[in-house]
């Protein structure tokens, strides 16, 4: 008796990265080779929210080879995002509402592209699905700029983000240099509580004691005391400093820097929207120094960035999305697709996709290492360049038109 084929639905949570559509290309581009299993494959439109409001496409028919590989490097989230987070409680409606429509859909494959609340779903609807025996298999496929899911060495994303700021970075360093006079020049980059964004600045440095000057991550409390003799001291040095600090750095009680102004806000999550440090910093260092001074905020460039990809998180990415169809067929549920690096020396980077269990992932944050943060919270250690650098290397082929890249566009209308 012949199987019955099933249909395949993915979707893309939270916010977007410069490969998270390259890990769609790799379910799609995975799903369409086992056409004996999978007989659709849909897209939900804006994640979850999209199933439960009955918005989702057919990626089967609506794509050609030729759009699939200019959807692999185009920015952002082909399919729409949402930050929504289902009941804890599995008593409320909404769980038997998800699952009637997954199974009016034929649907026995369930992808999930994003980072750690996108895990939470994940882990939600298979523990639900397994409670009232339902065949549907539920995979999570990582991403996050911010480098914080645990159980994996990395996740897609951060490559091509860390790219972004070191090379951002270098060019700042550049354009700082051109004057003589003092000048600070702070850069403010994304990360709430986790640093591993902001370290990559370290890798701007053509050599060692090259600016920046001075790094500061979440994982280490930061004092405005500590912080004016920091400056003075770079100052010191040389006549132009640069100061790379995270959106989210606080004091030892807690208070995040952005909120010294009262400017912090906070989204549909609860979370602090942080954004505000590098101007409260410049008002500082004014005011203390006298200098010219000034702040770029880096915002959202880090992550939307298509032309200053790396060619290795892009192709991980893919692999990620490949992995998932593949684990998925295979009967697995509840997993996230993990990258374990099978070597430490980082001339010979090899790197492969395992499982692990969501369960253990979700709602966790993974810091950076407090033994990677060195000169009293000022500065990174060589540890994580050896790290970093792999995850950064090549540059992806991309399709240009009149001196622009082509990206793949859905049509709303």
């Amino acid at each position: 008796m012949t199987e019955k084929k099933k249909t395949i639905m993915v979707g893309q949570s939270g916010g977007p990265t410069a490969v998270i559509n390259a890990s769609l290309y790799g379910v799609i581009a995975e799903s369409l080779i086992h056409t004996d299993k999978i007989s659709r494959i849909y897209g939900m439109i804006h994640g979850i929210e999209g199933l439960i409001h009955d918005d989702y496409m057919d990626l089967s028919e609506t794509l050609t080879p030729e759009d699939l590989e200019i959807l692999k490097a185009t920015p952002a989230s082909y399919l729409g995002s949402c930050r929504y987070k289902l009941p804890e409680e599995f008593s409320s409606s909404l769980y038997p509402l998800i699952f009637q429509k997954l199974e009016s859909l034929n649907v026995g494959y369930f992808l999930y592209i994003g980072g750690n609340d996108s895990m939470d779903t994940v882990s939600k609807l298979a523990s639900y699905g397994k409670q009232h025996n339902s065949d549907i298999c539920f995979i999570g496929i990582p991403k996050t700029i911010d480098n914080d899911l645990v159980c994996t060495d990395h996740t897609p994303g951060y490559g091509s983000a860390a790219k972004y700021v070191a090379s951002t970075v270098r060019e700042i360093v550049l354009d700082a240099s051109v004057y003589s006079q003092k000048a600070v020049t702070i850069v403010e980059i994304m990360g709430r509580h986790s640093g591993w964004l902001t370290a990559a600045s370290a890798l701007a440095r053509k050599e060692t004691g090259d600016n920046p000057l001075l790094i500061y991550l979440p994982e280490a409390n930061f004092d405005l005391c500590q912080f004016s003799r920091d400056v003075k001291a770079a100052l010191e040095r040389q006549p132009n400093v640069i100061v790379c600090i995270s959106e989210g750095i606080s004091d030892q009680n807690g208070t995040f820097i952005c909120e010294y102004d009262n400017a912090a806000s906070t989204d549909s999550f609860g979370h602090k929207m942080l954004t505000g440090a590098g101007k409260v910093l410049e008002s500082y260092v004014q005011n203390q120094f006298g200098v010219k001074v000034r702040s770029v905020e880096l915002n959202i460039s880090q992550r939307c960035s298509g032309m200053i990809v790396s060619l290795t998180d892009m192709e991980e990415a893919a692999q990620a999305g490949k992995t998932g169809v593949i684990a998925a067929l295979n009967g697995l549920s509840g997993k996230m697709i993990s990258f374990k690096r099978t070597t430490s020396n980082a001339d010979e980077y090899v790197c492969q996709c395992t499982v692990e269990d969501v369960k253990k992932i979700c709602n966790q944050e993974k810091p950076f290492p407090s033994d990677w943060i060195i000169r009293h919270g000022t500065d990174i250690s060589e540890e994580f360049s050896k790290y970093a650098l792999p995850l950064i290397y090549g540059e992806a082929n991309r399709k240009m038109k009149q001196g622009l890249p082509v990206y793949l566009y859905r049509n709303t209308k």
